[in-house]
């Protein structure tokens, strides 16, 4: 497995230096000139991390296959980023997406914004990063005597030096690769299975749609998490905030070459999280009967429903490097944008040097050195219940971006700048207090829709402190 992740690391070395041109420009836009088609199938690997790759099939234990719910509302979601904020970005001409605050509320606003996209991020993205590194670390490290931290540096030093040239002009071109790979990976695993299942496809299908755990759709429940108008608003929502508010999943949309090819690059990868997860999910009740089947233990957590399966050599040594591959690409391109995205983000809108080559430079030594800081401090203290509450704690920081461009968008006010930080930070805390109130109260514990509430809430606080000025149009550039 080790010589199939050096060969891969050699691939996208070539890659980079083919497509690397070391400007700013390459590196915050691709010189806005990304063929649409390509950003939009390596937005799926972007999009799938290396905990996806993992947990997904899992999910099933427990949820059964409703993140389908989950999925459909994406599609709405994405359809929503398309034909409402890139239509603003691309008229303001943006390369970072928080530039738009400052255009229509102001600079505190602006940075505001910036700032919680750095700190969400970065908490979010070293998270997934340190799994991915624990599976490396079983699969790989661990066979030659090396630490946790030494796999953790090697591997994030692996992709500075591919990213530090051209940044984003590189990633257009390696999230193509690492999607083809990650897909190859996934349906060779799910071959794997059906073969020790001696299953043909009609067999697997069969045994899917026959599950107790196949069942998509929860109308019923109201108090259930996967109640299907929770999952499905929540869905849309997790796309507005998540893509279309999120600088790194929004830098690659702004390097095609105009707004027409961008919303059709939107739309075509939207629609394709539906057939991509159905196969995440499918593999898990595959698995589930493989356990059965050969006697082994379920794993307690969904998390090693694969992972457990395949590092025990059951699927054999093709299925055990498809793995150890799939779980590099998806922490490679989840990694290297999230990266890549910081910088820019730190560059364009903290210190507002745009041009600075040498600074960019630095910033992406820095993101990679916090990221290393971040990580290493998820493996000191373990996973389990501080990987919830990181998530949660991402999740939670959205919100106040939500109701910020919510507010921007939708109204034509200004705001008392001043106050705008104290809104943004008193509305994720009284969002918890809320739901922990409401929990010990009723019973009811809030699931995805907390985001929804955040957001409202975040937006009912700047309505409070909204300015008598009237702003004239929220498209119009200043």
């Amino acid at each position: 497995m080790l010589i199939a992740i050096l060969i891969y690391f050699a691939i996208l070395l070539i890659v980079a230096r083919l497509t690397g041109k070391g400007s700013n420009d390459a590196f915050f836009r691709a010189g806005r000139k990304s063929p649409w088609m390509l950003v939009a199938f390596g937005m799926i690997g972007a999009s799938i991390s290396g905990v996806t790759f993992i947990g997904v099939p899992g999910w099933v234990m427990t949820t059964d296959m409703t993140y389908i719910q989950m999925c459909l509302g994406f599609i709405v979601g994405y359809v929503i980023v398309a034909f409402v904020l890139l239509p603003l970005y691309y008229k303001l001409g943006l390369t970072s997406i928080y530039t738009y605050l400052q255009h229509r509320l102001g600079n505190t606003s602006y940075k505001t914004g910036a700032w919680f996209f750095i700190i969400s991020k970065l908490m979010g993205a070293a998270a997934k990063f340190y799994v991915v590194v624990q599976i490396l670390q079983v699969c790989v490290a661990d066979q030659y005597g090396i630490p946790y931290a030494v796999t953790a540096i090697i591997t994030l030093l692996f992709i500075w030096i591919y990213t530090r040239r051209s940044g984003i002009r590189t990633l257009v071109w390696t999230d193509v690769l690492q999607t083809f790979i990650l897909l190859t990976a996934l349906v060779i695993i799910l071959i794997q299975v059906c073969a020790k299942l001696d299953f043909s496809f009609a067999d697997a299908w069969t045994a899917i749609w026959n599950n107790p755990h196949a069942k998509m759709f929860e109308f019923s429940d109201w108090t259930s998490k996967q109640q299907f108008w929770k999952q499905f608003l929540s869905g849309i929502f997790v796309v507005i905030v998540m893509t279309g508010l999120d600088q790194d999943m929004m830098q690659k949309n702004l390097t095609c070459k105009n707004l027409r090819a961008a919303q059709k690059d939107m739309c075509s990868y939207g629609v394709m999280f539906v057939p991509v997860n159905l196969l995440f999910l499918a593999l898990g009740i595959l698995l589930l009967l493989l356990y059965s089947q050969i006697g082994m233990e379920i794993p307690e957590k969904g998390d090693a429903l694969l992972a457990n399966i395949v590092l025990s050599g059951t699927l054999g040594q093709t299925a055990m490097i498809c793995f150890g591959i799939g779980v590099v690409a998806s922490a490679f391109s989840s990694a290297d944008s999230s990266m890549t995205a910081l910088t820019t983000s730190f560059c364009i809108d903290i210190l507002q040097k745009e041009y600075d080559e040498r600074l960019r430079k630095r910033v992406h030594l820095l993101v990679m050195i916090a990221f290393l800081i971040c990580t290493l401090a998820f493996n000191a203290i373990g996973s389990g219940s501080v990987m919830d509450l990181i998530y949660t704690l991402v999740s939670y920081t959205y919100g106040p971006l939500l109701g910020l461009f919510a507010f921007s968008i939708f109204t034509k006010w200004q705001l008392n700048n001043k106050w705008v930080p104290f809104v943004a930070i008193a509305s994720p805390i009284l969002c918890y207090v809320i739901d922990y109130a409401t929990l010990q109260l009723t019973g009811y514990k809030f699931g995805y829709e907390i985001l929804m509430f955040n957001g409202l809430l975040t937006f009912i606080g700047l309505w409070a402190i909204r300015c008598g000025k009237s702003y004239p149009s929220p498209t119009q550039k200043i």
